[in-house]
């Protein structure tokens, strides 16, 4: 006799009613029906929609002030925050810059009225993870060159960028070097004989880990949104691998394509 497979359980929603109602009014945010410089519904309003306690509201609202998009206070209205979200044109990094200009990617965020800059963290030879190795065609074992930045708008931290480059294309060159490269690295690449011809980005959604959650100074368990970008010369050959981590509920990042 042919077993009859069980139904699959019915799906149901395991987070808290206040992380539920925060989940909420973020898609109204991130999806602009609740636009920049807006108000919230009330208290009212809100506990209405969500046959929610007053008490859970606040607690929702707390989890969206502390994720930086709303401000408000108690007895005022909550609004949605100028600038909530910021979107990253992945080509912006790879334009080079002229000798006396800074990072385009730094000139770009100052068009907003944005305080752009990056800090270094680290330079150093390591034995790069098992993804950025295979990017960079490295054997087990093998070593690349890190340089390690944090990139700041207004004080706040927005990325974490890793980006590895194997020694042969580093050695005796500024990518070794402790201290910021003028331009930025597509800049110095080309410079170097090593322009860049083709990118591949691969974008996740991923929990943060221990380091990401301190350095980006995130909120709560939020996840981060990861691209894993290659990049290749001409001939095909990887000459730089670099990892970047941002705040998912905070940027996305726009591709424009056309038909070949």
């Amino acid at each position: 006799m042919t077993a009859v497979p069980k139904a699959e359980p019915e799906a149901h929603d395991r987070r808290s009613l206040h992380e539920r109602i925060a989940a909420d009014l973020r898609h109204d945010i991130m999806s602009g029906e609740l636009s920049p410089g807006a108000n919230l519904p009330s208290t009212a309003q809100l506990r209405t929609r969500f046959d929610a306690s007053n008490a859970t509201i606040q607690k929702a609202l707390q989890l969206l002030k502390d994720e930086r998009l709303v401000v408000g206070r108690a007895g005022a209205a909550v609004t949605v925050r100028e600038h909530h979200q910021r979107t990253i044109r992945p080509a912006d990094s790879l334009a080079p810059a002229a000798a006396d200009r800074s990072y385009p990617w730094l000139t770009e965020a100052a068009k907003h009225g944005t305080d752009a800059h990056i800090m270094l963290l680290d330079v150093r030879e390591t034995v790069p993870p098992a993804d950025i190795r295979n990017a960079l065609a490295l054997p087990a074992g093998g070593v690349a060159v890190l340089r390690s930045q944090l990139v700041l708008i207004d004080d706040e931290p927005a990325e974490l960028v890793r980006s590895y480059y194997p020694p042969a294309i580093a050695d005796g060159t500024p990518l070794r070097d402790h201290r910021r490269i003028k331009g930025g690295t597509a800049t110095l690449l080309r410079q170097l004989g090593h322009t860049p011809h083709h990118c591949v980005d691969q974008v996740s959604a991923r929990v943060p880990t221990q380091e990401q959650f301190e350095a980006l100074r995130l909120p709560g368990s939020l996840p981060v949104l990861c691209t894993l970008r290659v990049v290749l010369a001409a001939d095909g050959r990887p000459i730089e691998a670099t990892s970047m981590v941002k705040a998912g509920h905070l940027y996305e990042v726009l591709y424009e394509f056309g038909p070949e």
